[in-house]
């Protein structure tokens, strides 16, 4: 018996896309409830969890030491406190629709927030 192909594989590589989500260090989830409300999370952690909820292929917080983003002045990250407005950068791995259905479900989060998609359209082999 063959063994089935990884899901992740070479065959569904050129099916993956890659969207970019910036926003600042200070953004924040909307409340949906009162307690929710009271203690939102920060907008990276929250769309982490709901990302790994609606089952995405990949999530990662990337590290931002310096940027910017649209209209602010540069940002550099400081051991003694992180500035409001430094960037924060995660990047969702799946295919296009998924992602697309991901943005459209959380589109009260993302108010404010730049997303850039990317194709993964080049598998690795030789």
């Amino acid at each position: 018996m063959c063994p089935r192909p990884n899901k992740t594989s070479e065959q569904t590589m050129s099916e993956l896309t890659a969207v970019r989500l910036y926003f600042p260090l200070s953004a924040r989830a909307k409340g949906k409830h009162f307690w929710h409300r009271l203690t939102t999370p920060g907008l990276g952690h929250h769309l982490l969890r709901a990302a790994k909820l609606a089952h995405i292929q990949q999530a990662v917080m990337l590290t931002v030491t310096s940027g910017y983003l649209p209209g602010e002045k540069l940002q550099h990250d400081h051991f003694e406190g992180r500035p409001a407005k430094l960037p924060q950068c995660i990047e969702l791995v799946d295919t296009e629709s998924k992602l697309r259905r991901f943005l459209h479900d959380h589109k009260a989060d993302l108010e404010g927030v730049r997303a850039v998609l990317y194709r993964c359209e080049l598998p690795l082999q030789p």
